[in-house]
């Protein structure tokens, strides 16, 4: 029960709606053992001694007890239910939310399709058996303890000769348990990983098409799906295992009951209503027994459920606020690395290795270098997305850890490579960072992004709705509208990672003639792969492998043998190759 008491404050507080419905549990398994009662009495009172006048008086009773049964039955699901689903409304709610705070460090491991499966699937599942579960253990508790009442009222011999059985019902419902958690678990991480499977092919349909993998990804899903069909085969071998042993000791008890009750019966030291009744309230005993295999079932998949939620729940948030962190508003915008050293969690390679710069307020630095050479790590350290192993980073003077995650991260503006856009209008999407922007703010920031002109061409403007992930909108279109959108919260710092790469030579140069005043006053920070996008910036920065291996101006650089001047040599001799054939 370990995983239910660390989910406990998800539920306890609803507690109330739980005792309620099982008042009415109680009152429902009360009147499902008035019945065998009532059998007792028609059989020995109204047959065997001929009192036929009660007959009216027990059907009228026992219709009016079925209409309570009903009713209380009622109230007893109704109850249960908005138990379960108050519960988990409140689980799902702090699921969402902590996955919203858990550092880029988890989403380095993290699976897409098995955090879905665990907000969906894992949730419902630990919800059945809040609404279900628990009642149906308390039910069990209940209706073996009121049968068993009754069956010793009747006839303590035969109460003992028929429970002989029970002790081994009990074991094999034991070892049941202990083989079928560890299945379903295997069931739970396999239907993740399916789900994994399924998004990841959806969200990458325009490569897989273009590649021509189709065969191949339908390869890999059956193979997802041939995993999920073993782990769900391994569970249905061991329910086949298990149920017919529970049924068959369950009908050993009904044997023992008929051999040994029918003596009694013939020996006149039991009356025929008492045996039948007995026949009824044992299998209230024998199925809830055999049937707890169902509640065990149910058991297991909300433990594995709730143990793969708590993973989520109790994921280190490493990156938090500092108890004394402090509010930044004015921020200026200087920036400064003192000997700073970062390697990715899990990786044995520094990202970055004794790196150390100033950026002071307004000025551009550029940042180049070959893939996987570091340029994005420095900027991911600014905004605190990863933590430096060793080293200062600080921001107007104060490490950046001393400002509070939200007000640092409202300061500087983000534009990575790969622009996310959300399933919405043109108009909230670059308005996402500020919900209250105008209109005439959202054109402004679009006309300084090269954004406003192509937008005034789609059906609706700026009230297009876009497709998942920016659908209907080209790589280039899509990077001008993130652009336009890190630019309407006037940030005092911005990152642009190759935020141009896919838009052409003469878009990028009017792009970048907009921002030059959009960029005034801003310490800014180019991450690129053209020189041509770099060439204005105060300060160059060429990375390899982690170090910063060259520094300087554009005009400095090119003026040295090193290798900023081979990347322009490589460039420029190929766009001079391009004129060439263009004009011959």
């Amino acid at each position: 029960m370990e995983t239910f008491k660390k989910l406990k404050e998800f539920y306890w507080p609803y507690r109330k709606q739980f005792y309620i419905s099982l008042i009415f549990l109680i009152l429902v398994t009360a009147i499902t053992v008035v019945y065998p009662i009532i059998l007792q009495i028609t059989i020995d009172e109204v047959i065997y001694n001929s009192k036929y006048h009660f007959v009216p008086y027990l059907a009228i009773g026992f219709i009016f007890i079925m209409a309570l049964k009903g009713l209380f039955t009622f109230f007893n699901q109704y109850l249960a239910d908005l138990f379960g689903i108050t519960s988990v409304y409140r689980l799902r709610n702090e699921l969402y939310k902590k996955l919203q705070y858990l550092p880029f460090r988890y989403y380095d491991n993290a699976k897409t399709g098995d955090l879905m499966s665990r907000l969906t699937a894992d949730v419902e599942g630990f919800r059945f058996f809040l609404s279900f579960g628990f009642a149906e253990l308390i039910r069990f508790v209940l209706i073996v303890g009121l049968s068993l009442s009754v069956m010793f009222y009747y006839s303590i011999p035969l109460t003992l000769v028929t429970l002989a059985a029970m002790p081994f019902l009990a074991f094999v419902t034991y070892r049941f348990d202990k083989e079928v958690h560890p299945a379903f678990r295997g069931i739970r991480k396999s239907f993740g990983k399916l789900n994994t499977n399924v998004q990841e092919n959806i969200s990458g349909i325009n490569t897989v098409k273009s590649l021509s993998r189709e065969g191949y990804q339908i390869n890999k899903f059956n193979n997802s799906n041939g995993d999920y069909r073993e782990k769900y085969l391994t569970t249905s071998n061991v329910w086949a295992k298990y149920f017919p042993l529970m049924e068959f000791i369950g009908n050993a008890c009904v044997v023992g009951l008929l051999g040994f009750g029918g003596y009694l019966v013939i020996t006149e030291q039991l009356n025929p209503g008492a045996l039948v009744a007995f026949f009824s309230l044992v299998w209230y005993i024998v199925w809830p027994i055999a049937n707890l295999g169902f509640v065990i079932n149910q058991f297991s998949q909300a433990k594995a459920s709730g143990e793969r939620l708590l993973e989520i729940l109790e994921a280190d948030e490493d990156i938090t606020d500092l108890p004394d962190a402090i509010e930044i508003k004015d921020m200026q915008g200087h920036v400064t690395f003192k000997d700073v050293t970062f390697k990715y969690p899990n990786e044995d390679k520094y990202a970055l290795e004794s790196i150390s710069f100033d950026a002071p307020p307004g000025k551009l630095i550029g940042l180049i270098g070959e893939t996987g050479s570091g340029k994005t790590s420095i900027t991911q350290l600014i905004t605190r997305f990863y933590e430096p192993q060793t080293g200062v980073i600080t921001v107007d003077g104060r490490e950046v850890r001393d400002y509070t995650l939200h007000s640092l991260r409202n300061q500087i503006g983000f534009v990575p490579q790969e622009s996310f856009l959300f399933s919405s209008t043109i108009k909230s999407n670059i308005a996402y960072g500020r919900p209250d922007a105008t209109m005439d703010e959202i054109v402004k920031a679009a006309k300084m992004a090269q954004a406003h002109e192509f937008i005034m061409e789609l059906p609706d403007g700026y009230d297009t709705l876009l497709g998942e992930r920016g659908m209907g909108l080209s790589g280039g279109q899509k990077q001008r509208i993130a652009i336009a959108r890190s630019l309407i919260l006037n940030p005092s710092i911005l990152v642009l990672d190759d935020a141009t790469s896919a838009v052409d030579m003469q878009t990028e140069a009017k792009i970048q003639q907009e921002l030059k005043s959009a960029l005034h006053g801003r310490t800014t920070f180019i991450i690129a792969h053209r020189i041509s996008s770099l060439k204005h910036a105060d300060e160059i920065l060429v990375l390899e492998e982690g170090r910063v291996v060259e520094r300087g101006t554009h005009e400095q650089l090119i003026e040295k043998s090193g290798p900023y001047k081979r990347i322009y040599d490589i460039q420029y001799k190929d766009q001079k190759v391009i004129l060439e054939a263009q004009i011959g």
